[in-house]
C-alpha cells in the first residue's frame, strides 16, 4: 500500500463549512478511487488519520463508518480498516467451488496437491491478514483439472485461527475452498482479476504456449471477524474465462 500524503492540521481545520469528517470521506474516497489504495489494502489506522487531519477519533470513526455502511470498506475487528470489492465487480465472480462449477458443466474434477506446509507471514502477506510479520499461516498449492485438462493453480495462505485443522485435510478429495466454507462460514470478500503473463512454473503446469496470457484472480476471505485466507488462482486464458449477471 501506497504511504499516505499527510494533510497538516491547519488545512483542515480551513475546509471551509465542509464538516472535518466529510473532508476525511472524500480523502479516503479519492484514493480508492484513484487507485491508490486497491481492493484488500489495508488503510491507516485511525489515530494515522486523526493526526493527518489534526482532527479527533471520533471524527476519523465516523467517515470510516459511513464508508464501510456504503460498502467501500470493510472493518475487521482486531485487524484493521481494509478497501471493500468494489461494487461493479459484485457480479463477476461468486465464491464458488471450482470442482462444482467443473461439474455444472457435466465436466470431471480432479486435483493435485502439489504443497501443503508451515509457513510465516512475510511483510505483504501479514499487512493482508492483519497479522504481525512472522506469525504463522498454513500454505498450499492446488493443481485443479477439468477432464484431465489443467484450468487452476491455486496458490493459497490460510490463517490457522480460523481453520487449525487445515494441515490433516486430503485435498485430492476436496478442494480448499470446500473445507474453509464449511469450518469457516464467509463474512466477506475483496478480489481482483488481473491479466498478466504467468511466471514459467505456472505456465508449465497450466500447459500453456510460451505467449498466452494467463488470468489471474487474487482473493481474500473473511470469516470470524478476521481474514481466513488470500489465494492466487492462475487460469489459461485461452480454457478460462469469467462471467456474471446481474
Amino acid at each position: 500500500m501506497n504511504s499516505e500524503p499527510m494533510v497538516s492540521g491547519a488545512n483542515a481545520s480551513t475546509g471551509g463549512k465542509q464538516p472535518a469528517f466529510e473532508r476525511v470521506k472524500a480523502h479516503v474516497l479519492a484514493q480508492i478511487q484513484g487507485g491508490t489504495w486497491r481492493e484488500g489494502d489495508a488503510i491507516p489506522s485511525e489515530d494515522a488519520l486523526s493526526k493527518s487531519f489534526g482532527v479527533s477519533r471520533m471524527t476519523v470513526n465516523r467517515a470510516l463508518r459511513e464508508l464501510t455502511a456504503e460498502q467501500l470498506l470493510v472493518r475487521v475487528q482486531g485487524s484493521g480498516t481494509f478497501v471493500a470489492q468494489q461494487k461493479y465487480q459484485a457480479t463477476l465472480v461468486s465464491l464458488r467451488n471450482i470442482a462444482d462449477e467443473i461439474a455444472a458443466r457435466g465436466h470431471v474434477h480432479r486435483s493435485e496437491l502439489h504443497l501443503l506446509e508451515r509457513a510465516t507471514a512475510r511483510d505483504g502477506l501479514a499487512g493482508h491478514f492483519g497479522l504481525p510479520v512472522g506469525a504463522p499461516l498454513f500454505h498450499s498449492i492446488v493443481l485443479h483439472l477439468e477432464n484431465d485438462q489443467p484450468i487452476q493453480w491455486e496458490d493459497r495462505y490460510v490463517n490457522p485461527a480460523v481453520a487449525p485443522d487445515y494441515m490433516a485435510c486430503d485435498f485430492h478429495t476436496q478442494t480448499p475452498n470446500a473445507y474453509l466454507t464449511r469450518v469457516a462460514p464467509l463474512q466477506g470478500v475483496s478480489f481482483r482479476i488481473e491479466a498478466c503473463m504467468p511466471p514459467p512454473e505456472v505456465r508449465d503446469v497450466l500447459r500453456m504456449g510460451a505467449q498466452e496470457p494467463s488470468l489471474v484472480l487474487w482473493r481474500r476471505t473473511l470469516s470470524m471477524q478476521q481474514v481466513a485466507s488470500v489465494a492466487k488462482m492462475w487460469h489459461p486464458a485461452s480454457r478460462y474465462q469469467f462471467a456474471g449477471s446481474f
